[in-house]
């Protein structure tokens, strides 16, 4: 039986894509001769067009990031405004990962099923219908489903993008334009920041729609992943979609077979759908148990309760134009992530790991240091100012070491490392992991910093310290390796 055979009659059952592209890409192929060079000149560049489609889709952590930077600059007028307590506000602020948890879970299988355009279709739906009711919300009902309906939309995108990305990229700009998916969270959060100065949280929510209606239409324009085609048997869709990506007079019969062969090993080796038992052998544990360890140990340096209270952190630390830091710290974290785009494919991914742990280690510990000797002191005391500047600094070194390497990495790793035929359920898990992390961290936050300031960078701290041992020990090199070189290693 051919390949094209074997692919057909394994996905007989499989689902159709839920967002047809149609044959746009196809105009600029040798057959379309008739069609002028011009009209197509710009689609003909491999590293235009995977640029332009990773620019398409990062629209949707855009709207990740500026959902979890909404809660830092509204905090006190929603909290005036309808009455809230500090502990319902931190409810309001959790409900986003709770929504994402669900999105997460749900992820692998909509991606799965319908295609990952289809599934960023899906995921800009709640995220529109949420903002509204948030800029709607005359009490704590209306805030809270939004914010669950955002998380879900979330949820669904923090899987999705990188997955996308990782498959229509080639193997020596991955690292690089994986990296533009967590670029996009830090832009989406200093946007939420900044305009959080000036605008008011309804307002707010509002301007929290356009990166999802921008982006539903943009996802008409872009193809499919060539990788999740060929999964499905779509071989014709698959080509197409492949050379688009790579360029119209690219010959891509190389990475057309290695596909192939790798689609259909998978295929060879799985008769039904994948089960949980499954992934007791080496070749899925491993991999599960680094992308899993990595998103959840990226939450558990405390980055989203920064993030999420970041001017409160200011306050307790005596800066007094806390908002303005907070802009400040945005700002910071959108040039370092960028620096980490350029340094991904350069420098590996373990290197910017190492590098990144270790100086969240040191900084947090900075940090936790200045707390404790803060709470001591009098707002008199000749050593009041030098210590909040200290945890400024601190503070500030934390958010740049996040950025250069755990910020945008995990997710880069996470889409690389799992095998295509556990892709959904694996990236689901770990994405879950991610998310209920995040939760727990986000809930925790405020209330910790009332507790103690400094016992809570002081477990922040252990956290990064034992990512530090982490990365040394499990997580693989995948830097100049194709997707399916680097599934081979694991067997």
């Amino acid at each position: 039986m051919s390949f094209r055979e074997e692919s057909e009659e394994s996905g007989r059952d499989l689902r159709k894509p839920f967002l047809h592209t149609g044959s746009w890409y196809r105009m600029g192929s040798r057959q379309s001769s008739m069609i002028e060079k011009s009209s197509t000149q710009v689609i003909r560049d491999s590293s235009v067009s995977v640029v332009l489609c990773t620019l398409i889709v990062a629209l949707g952590p855009i709207q990740f990031g500026f959902t979890g930077g909404y809660s830092s600059p509204t905090q006190s007028d929603i909290i005036s405004d309808l009455g809230l307590s500090i502990s319902e506000f931190s409810v309001f602020g959790s409900l986003s990962n709770v929504g994402a948890m669900v999105g997460a879970i749900a992820s692998g299988q909509i991606s799965e099923y319908i295609g990952r355009k289809g599934s960023l279709m899906i995921a800009s739906i709640p995220n529109i219908i949420g903002w509204l009711a948030i800029s709607f919300a005359k009490d704590s009902s209306f805030l809270y489903m939004g914010r669950l309906l955002e998380g879900f939309g979330v949820g669904v995108i923090s899987y999705t993008v990188p997955v996308y990305i990782a498959e229509i990229a080639p193997q020596n700009m991955r690292g690089a334009l994986g990296s533009v998916n967590q670029l996009s969270v830090t832009i989406g959060l200093m946007l939420a920041y900044l305009l959080g100065l000036f605008v008011h949280w309804r307002m707010l929510a509002v301007v929290g729609i356009l990166p999802c209606t921008i982006l539903i239409p943009g996802l008409f324009f872009i193809p499919e992943s060539p990788r999740w085609l060929a999964k499905m048997g779509m071989m014709e869709d698959f080509e197409a979609s492949l050379q688009v990506l790579r360029g119209f007079d690219a010959d891509i019969s190389l990475e057309v077979n290695e596909i192939k062969r790798t689609v259909t090993s998978s295929s060879n080796r799985r008769t039904t759908a994948i089960r949980f038992s499954d992934l007791k052998q080496r070749r899925y544990w491993f991999p599960l148990m680094v992308g899993i360890g990595l998103l959840l140990l990226q939450q558990l340096s405390g980055i989203n309760g920064i993030l999420f209270y970041a001017s409160t952190i200011f306050k307790a630390a005596g800066i007094q134009s806390s908002n303005v830091a907070t802009v400040g710290l945005g700002a910071i974290q959108v040039i370092a992530t960028g620096v980490t785009t350029w340094l991904i494919d350069k420098a590996g991914r373990r290197l910017l790991l190492i590098v990144s742990s270790s100086g969240m280690t040191v900084s947090l510990l900075f940090v936790s240091v200045a707390f404790y000797i803060k709470a001591s002191l009098t707002e008199d005391s000749r050593f009041y100012v030098p210590m909040s500047i200290l945890s400024l600094v601190g503070l500030v070194a934390f958010v740049v070491t996040f950025s250069l390497g755990i910020g945008a990495i995990p997710w880069v790793i996470m889409s690389e490392i799992l095998p295509v035929n556990i892709k959904s359920l694996a990236g689901s898990i770990a994405t879950l992991g991610n998310w209920l992390s995040a939760w727990a961290i986000t809930m925790s936050a405020n209330l910790l910093l009332s507790w103690s300031s400094g016992g809570t960078f002081t477990l922040y701290t252990v956290m990064s310290a034992f990512t530090i041992v982490f990365v040394v020990l499990w997580v693989p090199e995948t830097k100049g390796r194709t997707l399916e070189e680097i599934q081979w290693s694991f067997r």
